[in-house]
């Protein structure tokens, strides 16, 4: 057997299309599609069975995708003999987070990192929905949810705190706007349903039921975006609104609505030294940010 075989096998099952199996690997889907059917035909066995849906694992291929995955293992733990003591910080560190928390908090802390640390590669991984935030090829995952699966290792690193916000602009035109007695009289900028893990749907629930002005968006840099040009308001992070300053803060953090922010690390490459280095880098520099209030704030 062909030990390229489990690297594209791998690739597979993680991205569960051609298309995306081939961003993984660097080829076009077609050089996929064209190697899976090399193998299944060679080998006379099927790795995946192949619906609209995507790609689904075989028994044959769950057991060739668990020698993929622990090969996999094996060689990034050959790469850090290979490059030195184990205790060097040399190659690649996977990383997943929201676009906003990427654009607002991780930027500058992961600028710092590689002018520290010019040896480590860092990729980085974003996506607006959290449910997909669970990167099998990430190794550290910066996550926001208030209950972390019990599988999960990981630490974590502060509570977001949320408020309303608007625009300036959007303000005067609206002097006589009531945002706790009448918030129904006002434009809102909404979440759709891909941002369910927000702690915040509580206080949509219980304050915005009758609103018939919104706007719905599935990505918080969209609700940004739309508040500061004044299209309405919304229930942003506080590391988002506040150093907005075109937007102004129109009501405490909201009361129990806070979210907790977790740094999850990857089971299969925890150990590197590599990973554990940028993974105390982040946790020190995030829960910095947190004492310097960038994640809440108060009026």
């Amino acid at each position: 057997m062909d030990w390229d075989y489990l690297r594209y096998i791998r690739a597979l099952a993680i991205a569960g299309t051609f298309a995306k199996a081939g961003e993984l690997l660097g080829v076009h889907q077609t050089t996929v599609l064209r190697r899976l059917d090399q193998m299944e035909e060679s080998l006379g066995v099927q790795f995946f069975e192949r619906n609209r849906d995507g790609l689904q694992l075989t028994p044959v291929g769950e057991m060739a995708f668990r020698e993929a995955e622990r090969l996999a293992t094996d060689m990034e733990n050959l790469e850090r003999k290979l490059v030195g003591q184990d205790g060097a910080p040399v190659g690649k560190v996977r990383i997943a987070a929201e676009d906003a928390m990427m654009n607002e908090l991780l930027s500058p802390i992961l600028a710092e990192l590689v002018r520290e640390y010019p040896d480590i590669e860092l990729e980085v991984l974003t996506d607006n929905d959290v449910a997909n935030l669970s990167h099998r090829e990430a190794d550290l995952t910066l996550r926001p949810e208030n209950k972390p699966q019990a599988t999960l290792e990981g630490e974590r690193i502060a509570a977001i705190d949320s408020a309303v916000y608007g625009a300036a602009k959007y303000c005067r035109r609206n002097r006589d706007m009531d945002i706790e007695n009448q918030p129904e009289a006002c434009t809102w900028i909404l979440p759709d349903e891909s941002f369910s893990h927000l702690a915040t749907g509580r206080w949509y629930r219980k304050h915005l039921k009758n609103v018939n002005s919104v706007i719905r968006c599935n990505s918080l840099q969209a609700m940004a975006a739309l508040g500061r040009a004044g299209a309405g308001l919304a229930v942003l992070p506080c590391y988002l609104g506040e150093p907005a300053k075109e937007l102004r803060r129109l009501s405490d953090p909201l009361d129990g609505e806070s979210v907790d922010l977790w740094l999850h690390v990857n089971q299969d490459t925890q150990q590197m030294a590599r990973v554990r280095i940028v993974m105390e880098f982040l946790a020190e520099r995030l829960q910095a940010l947190e004492s310097a209030v960038e994640f809440s704030a108060t009026l």
